[in-house]
């Protein structure tokens, strides 16, 4: 037993569940080569072939599925004793987060300095991307913690709620006032990404309340909808929380045509797995911050 390294085992089960070297070399951070070798090494060490390398992939022996059933154990007992025995200031690794930038636009700094304040020696790594890769890059191994349009409807995944975002119609500040305000509506619409579910929706929204004739311009990049609706090059619903310091500046202002799209859920989402509690616990923390940045803006 001494001769069993729990790298290689945490990378045996890599290989296991994301269904081969490559997937698992893209999970772990690692080169396929240095993922094969440590897979080599580890039935070196034991003295018996773990996989059936065929044509069509990589297949567990018998002897590798027993393995299986005990590596996931060492899992568990290595993810209580980090729980339980080691400080948080003495935790390291890796901890890979994913985000949509409407996080990174408003409480994403908070969370991080949360993060580094209780574990100052793991080494956080984040990702921006729109919710849908975001939630295919969690099932896929390749993040440990997803904030996104949620929840993930999986049953490996364990999803908690944060806050909403609550929507406003924003136009710039040198447009003319019109009796009607919804004529505003005539004007191009500025929205998220063409594969999310805000642009579903308000794309749904515009055609039963405006008609075909709409125009509806996607963007990836929220700072840039505003710079649009600053320059009167278009009208915006985005989120009130990321409006607010461009009405205070005077550069854009709010109108309400009678209706708005429904607010915006997140959730910090995770496998739930066996060594999850740090992942857990850094969806907690999200939660934490998310809750204090909601409450000092309806203040």
């Amino acid at each position: 037993m001494a001769r069993i390294n729990l790298q290689h085992l945490e990378t045996f089960l890599s290989v296991v569940r994301l269904g081969g070297v490559r997937r698992a070399a893209d999970g772990l951070n690692l080169t396929q080569p240095a993922v094969t070798a440590r897979i080599k090494a580890l039935e070196e060490s034991l003295g018996a072939e773990l996989f059936e390398r065929t044509s069509g992939g990589m297949r567990l022996t018998k002897r590798g599925e027993l393995l299986q059933s005990y590596a996931v154990q060492f899992e568990h007992l290595t993810d209580m004793v980090e729980r339980d025995v080691i400080p948080p200031d003495g935790l390291d690794g890796r901890l890979r987060i994913g985000v949509a930038e409407t996080i990174v636009q408003c409480w994403l700094p908070d969370f991080i300095a949360r993060l580094h304040e209780r574990y100052p020696r793991l080494e956080i790594e984040v990702n921006v991307d729109v919710s849908t890769n975001l939630r295919a890059a969690l099932l896929d191994g390749l993040i440990d913690l997803a904030v996104l349009l949620g929840p993930v409807s999986e049953y490996t995944v364990d999803n908690i709620a944060l806050p909403g975002f609550e929507l406003r119609w924003y136009v710039s500040a040198d447009a003319p006032h019109h009796a009607d305000v919804a004529d505003y509506l005539r004007a191009p619409v500025l929205t998220y990404p063409r594969n999310s579910r805000p642009y579903r929706e308000l794309r749904k929204m515009l055609l039963e309340r405006v008609g075909p004739g709409v125009s509806i311009f996607p963007s990836s990049s929220l700072s840039a909808c505003f710079r649009l609706v600053e320059a009167n090059l278009g009208v915006a619903a985005l989120p009130k929380a990321l409006g607010d310091p461009h009405v205070r500046a005077g550069t854009v202002r709010e109108f309400d045509p009678g209706w708005v799209p429904p607010p915006l859920v997140f959730s910090a989402s995770y496998i739930g797995a066996p060594n999850s509690h740090l992942h857990e616990t850094a969806a907690q923390i999200a939660r934490e911050v998310a809750e204090r940045f909601a409450g000092d803006n309806n203040t």
